[in-house]
């Protein structure tokens, strides 16, 4: 990947754009926490060719909401599982209003 592709990719959300260093500045937390929010297998961060880890924005947005949510006194491994299962749950609704609005209309009229 040329410096000009790397640039480019840096408005994608995916892009694992920010180090292990960066990502806990940004967030205002230490390094530890970022190690803690990925054992508990919250965020996967990839690895650079050097071994270390890298953070996409998206991670960065999940990170900040878990540090929210220890930040009010949750334990670190509850507020991982509670955003995995919020997470969860989001998913669950969108491919039920998807149903819905797709094979749902036609169950309907089947049953008529």
């Amino acid at each position: 990947m040329t410096a000009d592709d790397a640039f480019g990719r840096l408005d994608d959300d995916d892009f694992p754009a920010f180090t292990m260093g960066r990502a806990a500045e940004m967030l205002g937390t230490t390094q530890g926490f970022l190690r803690a929010i990925g054992e508990a297998r919250l965020i996967t961060p990839l690895r650079s060719a050097g071994g270390h880890r890298r953070y996409s924005r998206y991670q960065l947005r999940i990170a900040a909401r878990a540090r929210e949510l220890v930040d009010q006194g949750t334990p670190i491994e509850a507020a991982c599982r509670i955003i995995i299962l919020e997470d969860q749950l989001e998913e669950a609704q969108r491919i039920n209003a998807e149903y819905h609005r797709v094979g749902g209309s036609s169950n309907s009229t089947a049953a008529a």
